[in-house]
């Protein structure tokens, strides 16, 4: 499943992304999109889980949690 993450620094990478994901299962893919022109991060990103059950519990665990001093807003899409 696939899970939107937003609402995080446009210092937060994939690397960190994915860090903090995979303490939750295991992480398929992560990906923070970003400014075309700018090539700065857009604040928002998507995150691929392994199982169902590991989304659930990423998504139950981070969202509304505080990253870097930004709530993260995280739901299935």
């Amino acid at each position: 499943m696939r899970i939107y993450v937003g609402g995080f620094s446009p210092v937060i990478g994939n690397d960190q992304l994915r860090t903090l994901f995979s303490l939750h299962g295991s992480v398929t893919s992560a990906q923070v999109l970003m400014n075309k022109h700018t090539g700065q991060s857009r604040g928002f990103g998507f995150i691929v889980m392994g199982s169902a059950e590991e989304t659930h519990s990423a998504i139950a665990a981070l969202n509304g949690a505080d990253l870097e001093g930004h709530t993260l807003r995280c739901f299935a899409v």
